[in-house]
């Protein structure tokens, strides 16, 4: 494999075991969920883990602001598009339309 890539001149990107700062990204995503959760939890059971590491993932890539993201999550639940603003609940009268700026 490594004599093909050569042969094609492409350039693998390999992290040697044991060199964490080659890929800081994944070190600090690891170090976000040891501290996060594993340093404050036990698990008394395989299942209970999945469970437990599910939720932490899903809060993290859906709730956690994140500083690179200009403090917004990842992925987030509700995608507005263009910074456009969502729309205004129905009012406390019952009616559904939205007030008009001009009205």
């Amino acid at each position: 494999m490594q004599g093909w890539i050569h042969g094609v001149g492409a350039k693998i990107a390999f992290i040697e075991p044991g060199s964490p700062w080659k890929n800081g990204y994944v070190e600090s995503s690891n170090g976000k969920l040891r501290d996060e959760l594993l340093n404050g939890e036990v698990f008394n059971s395989l299942a209970e883990a999945r469970v437990l590491i599910e939720q932490w993932r899903v809060h993290c890539n859906t709730t956690r602001p994140h500083s690179l993201l200009d403090y917004r999550p990842p992925a987030p639940k509700v995608i507005v598009p263009g910074g456009a603003k969502p729309m205004p609940r129905p009012s406390s009268n019952g009616s559904s339309a939205p007030a008009l700026p001009w009205s």
